[in-house]
């Protein structure tokens, strides 16, 4: 199964929930192994640890999958969008590569060369650069463009890699000093983490949104809550799932006019913002929500409301665009 590139517009990648999920227990498996060790006497097996020069490479559009999105599962993935003529990348660029050597693997450094890799460019919206992104577990994060000060990017790459193990459960990849020529993209084989309880309903909810059974698919991550309401993935899978059925048949002309030609209409609005999400436009849906509410009153309001927390939940609550329309949505409320 390929995985999806909705990412990248900043709608959430099933599959990439999914290898988030995975890293996490491998994660916890690790942590667990390393403390019976410790406990032991022993120390914790460093098979497999790559030199510190293999924590920055070169990515193209070629080796992106490989290199960027299923890497992300194992450790946060920074990319360095830059070129050879660009004058302030080559004040920003060794400071990135030094952070990511002294991070010791807790972040990789992916440097793209926008001049061959137009595509990429484009894909991100980059309007310039150096521009600098994040991609963990398969969700692109921005962090800043232009240079910024090394204590504010110290700070912002701490962020990244707390949020990292805190919401994912990725803790990176180890770093032998000693170690020569071991690419970062293959670190050492893991064990297999043991199979949870819903592995297969939640497997036959992507495998049913693969093959384009979105009904199916909100069943199987309905079943997964009924039974573990505080199940991440499913939740996810669930919002997302939901918002595409809902689009699924929507003629989009006659959506954007029928918004167009209504502000205040509810409905209409917030069909639009389904669609503006699905696109990639977060911040248009957002915006188009927060200012219906803000010109409705009663269920009306309530309706919109409703919507735009659901659409957060197709995001995620770690996503900037979502505090910010958090923040927007309590200034009309109250």
């Amino acid at each position: 199964m390929q995985p999806r590139n909705m990412s990248m517009s900043g709608v959430v990648d099933l599959a990439a929930v999914k290898a988030a999920g995975e890293a996490k227990a491998k994660a916890e498996q690790a942590r667990a192994e390393a403390t019976r060790q410790a406990a032991q006497g022993g120390a914790p097996a460093s098979a497999g640890a790559v030199p510190p020069s293999a924590l920055v490479i070169d990515v193209d559009e070629a080796g992106f999958e490989r290199d960027v999105l299923q890497l992300s599962a194992e450790v946060p993935v920074v990319l360095d969008f830059w070129a050879e003529w660009c004058e302030p990348c080559k004040q920003l660029s060794p400071l990135l590569e030094r952070l990511t050597i002294e991070a010791n693997g807790r972040l990789l450094l992916a440097k793209v060369d926008v001049d061959s890799n137009q595509m990429l460019m484009q894909q991100f919206g980059i309007q310039g650069i150096p521009a600098v992104f994040a991609v963990v577990a398969g969700q692109v994060l921005p962090l800043f463009q232009g240079v910024a000060p090394e204590q504010e990017i110290r700070a912002t790459l701490a962020q990244l890699v707390q949020v990292a193990e805190e919401r994912f459960g990725i803790i990176g990849i180890e770093v032998d000093p000693n170690a020569e020529g071991a690419p970062a993209s293959a670190p050492a084989a893991e064990a297999e983490a043991p199979e949870g309880p819903y592995d297969a309903l939640l497997e036959a909810a992507v495998v049913a949104l693969d093959a384009g059974d979105l009904g199916g698919a909100v069943q199987a991550y309905k079943n997964v809550l009924a039974d573990d309401p505080a199940n991440i993935e499913a939740s996810l899978g669930l919002a997302q799932a939901e918002l595409l059925a809902r689009v699924k048949d929507m003629n989009p002309q006659a959506v954007r006019a029928a918004a167009a030609e209504d502000p205040k209409d509810p409905a209409a609005q917030i069909a639009a913002a389904d669609l503006d999400l699905v696109g990639g436009h977060v911040e248009d849906a957002f915006g188009r929500l927060v200012d219906t509410v803000r010109v409705t009153a009663g269920a009306d309001r309530d309706a919109v409301r409703v919507r735009l927390l659901e659409l957060f939940e197709v995001i995620g609550a770690d996503d900037p665009r979502v505090a910010a329309a958090r923040t927007a949505l309590a200034r009309v409320l109250f």
